[in-house]
């Protein structure tokens, strides 16, 4: 499926004032407004990796699917160390089943202080080490969009000892049936020594959302020496399921940080698109002017009745070299128009 990017609406998507905002994913409620679901952490940390330790996932509601989104509420907050999400929750990913609201995330936790912004190690520091190493994902369940939310106990897909995600899992990208079955496509690390190593991307699947879920094969679906991608997000198609994903080097599309393209039939054996590039960080707005975003990345796409997508929705910032030196974050929503 081919589609063009039209400009996007400069004051559209979603923005808060003293919080880093990332991750959205859009559904309709059953008000027929647009809510987002994306994740916000105070400013008073670096963007990253202070997202590991204070991220929660919010709630944010339009009228329309381009914007702006005014917050609402938070849907996933901090509920203490003891939970394997109790710290923070991240890349969230919503879905309406029938009569439910699924949301995927990732979740973390660490017994470890708040971290202190005026001595905070960054990556090293202490906390983050911990944090990234229980980043896990799981699943909340609701029978509105406004809640309330069920959360688990445990992750719908923790690690596996020796194995590709032996050391964390995360960034969820769920397909889900008519009969509520799940193919989960997902970024693993495995450990190597007492560190993490390659970004990797996985495949399991549940016969029901709520699990149990396994993992499909013993290896990664894009194999690391060849594919270095992150940000998966997948659909089904009549001949099995496309892909979207964040090439990270861009050895894939051609522009580092822009958007890959595959496909598959089965959801194991994938195959870059002819066309590989899905999108790209350098983009029009409605007013004329050109911009190439320092990150765009966590794609979700927005359906219609048909199936067609008809909005691209990705986090982006307005640095030049990624996270390292943007000021400001948001989820920003690109109107689609397919070929």
């Amino acid at each position: 499926m081919k589609w063009e990017m039209l400009p996007a609406p400069r004051h559209g998507g979603f923005r808060m004032e003293g919080y880093w905002v990332w991750c959205g994913s859009v559904v309709q409620g059953e008000d027929g407004k647009y809510h987002m679901f994306a994740s916000r952490w105070p400013k008073s940390l670096p963007m990253h990796p202070g997202w590991l330790l204070q991220s929660e996932v919010v709630r944010a509601v339009s009228d329309t699917p381009e914007g702006p989104y005014a917050f609402q509420e938070v849907v996933l907050p901090a509920r203490g160390a003891q939970y394997w999400d109790g710290r923070s929750t991240h890349n969230p990913h919503i879905v309406k089943h029938k009569d439910r609201y699924l949301l995927f995330y990732m979740g973390s936790t660490n017994p470890l202080s708040d971290p202190d912004p005026e001595t905070f190690e960054g990556v090293n520091d202490p906390r983050t080490i911990v944090a990234r190493a229980n980043k896990r994902i799981g699943l909340a369940t609701a029978t509105s969009v406004f809640g309330p939310w069920t959360r688990r106990d445990a992750p719908i897909l923790g690690v596996r000892p020796g194995k590709f995600d032996s050391f964390l899992t995360s960034n969820p990208a769920p397909s889900v049936g008519e009969d509520g079955s799940v193919l989960l496509i997902y970024k693993a690390r495995r450990y190597e020594g007492n560190v993490h190593g390659k970004m990797t991307i996985g495949a399991a699947a549940a016969d029901h959302y709520e699990g149990p879920y396994r993992v499909l094969q013993e290896t990664p679906v894009f194999p690391p020496e060849r594919f270095h991608l992150e940000d998966p997000f997948i659909w089904r198609t009549g001949d099995g399921y496309e892909l979207i994903a964040k090439d990270m080097d861009g050895t894939v599309c051609g522009e580092k940080y822009g958007g890959i393209r595959a496909h598959s039939r089965d959801g194991l054996n994938w195959e870059v698109s002819e066309e590989p590039q899905a999108y790209s960080r350098t983009v029009v707005w409605d007013d004329g002017t050109v911009t190439t975003l320092g990150n765009l990345e966590r794609p979700f796409l927005l359906f219609d009745a048909n199936g067609m997508p008809t909005h691209l929705f990705a986090a982006v910032s307005d640095g030049v070299k990624g996270f390292s030196d943007c000021s400001n974050t948001w989820n920003q929503v690109f109107p689609l128009k397919t070929k």
